[in-house]
């Protein structure tokens, strides 16, 4: 697992720098690396949207350092609001509130509504702090595609574009927080992630689940999402090798994810083992799926993942990049 890794005072102050500059900086949180720019400055936050070339619809996250600092962003913080934050913050959990009257449309992608989180990332809640302001943060990467756990897959996906990478390891958790909105007296699971629906209604009892009618718009909901450029199926246990045996005929490039190792050998199948602990699988995830796009293959096999509630933000993540890259069905079985 990832350890605890600070900034240096110079990169600290270099980064502090860039956000007052209006540049954006890339970060780490524990959950993925993020692509941050001052919350309160529009064109900023148009550089996020440029780089990542993301629609702009698409709301964004604003990271704070601290509970005591939502008061500044939403317009009224209802007592599960509170009672989520100060279980679940610092840490993977973002809060759709209500929003006042001085945050962005860009933040908001023009609702009522902002999304707000604290993370945990040692690095993160430094940035943060020095900066003394909200930061608003997307992943750290092309819009769809996978997300950047570690700092070279950052580097990967806009080399020079960004002007300062503050590299603080390999990210902890590895997917994306849990998102919940807080409104119109009704609390409501919009994304999951490391923090689950039995874990929420723990806390602060009955908590609906998926989009709902008057939902808003959430960072990652759209049907097609964390895709890797490599069409990506999901199949069942059984069906691994027969499919990696016919669509590798002739030499053809396969590349498999699975929690077992192959029960034979193929030439032209690069096959990896992710095991079935969940909380390595998930740390692994994005790493492994990035590894794959690079090995050439015509398609990505990725094993079905257990139903119970505990891989439901893996099976969320692998849905959706299954759909973002749906193979042609002739190509396939």
């Amino acid at each position: 697992m990832a350890k605890a890794i600070r900034a240096s005072q110079a990169e600290l102050n270099t980064a502090v720098q860039a956000l007052r500059d209006g540049d954006v900086v890339a970060f780490p949180t524990e959950t993925v690396y993020g692509l941050g720019a001052n919350a309160l400055h529009a064109p900023a936050l148009q550089k996020i949207f440029a780089l990542k070339e993301r629609p702009a619809w698409h709301p964004l996250i604003v990271h704070l350092d601290s509970a005591r600092f939502l008061h500044r962003w939403a317009r009224g913080v209802p007592d599960a609001a509170a009672k989520l934050a100060q279980r679940f913050w610092p840490g993977p959990l973002t809060l759709v509130l209500p929003r006042e009257a001085k945050v962005l449309d860009a933040v908001t992608g023009g609702q009522d509504t902002v999304a707000l989180r604290v993370p945990s990332h040692p690095m993160a809640l430094q940035l943060l702090t020095a900066f003394g302001g909200g930061i608003a943060a997307p992943s750290a990467n092309r819009y769809g595609h996978v997300s950047p756990t570690r700092a070279e897959h950052v580097r990967e996906e806009f080399g020079d574009s960004v002007r300062v990478l503050l590299d603080g390891g390999e990210c902890k958790v590895g997917l994306e927080s849990t998102i919940v909105a807080c409104l119109h007296g009704e609390v409501r699971l919009l994304r999951p992630g490391h923090i689950t629906l039995t874990q929420l209604r723990r806390e602060v009892g009955e908590v609906s689940s998926g989009p709902g009618a008057e939902a808003p718009r959430v960072p990652g909901s759209s049907a097609a999402h964390y895709a890797p450029v490599t069409p990506l199926r999901l199949v069942s246990a059984g069906q691994l090798e027969r499919l990696a045996q016919e669509l590798s005929h002739g030499g053809v490039r396969i590349g498999v994810l699975a929690q077992r190792p192959p029960l034979g050998s193929f030439r032209s199948v690069t096959w990896i083992n992710a095991g079935t602990r969940l909380d390595s699988y998930t740390h692994d995830l994005y790493a492994h799926l990035r590894t794959l796009d690079k090995v050439g293959a015509a398609c990505l096999l990725v094993q079905e993942i257990p139903a119970d509630e505990a891989w439901d933000a893996v099976r969320d993540r692998l849905t959706r990049a299954a759909a973002g890259t749906a193979p042609d069905p002739g190509d396939l079985p």
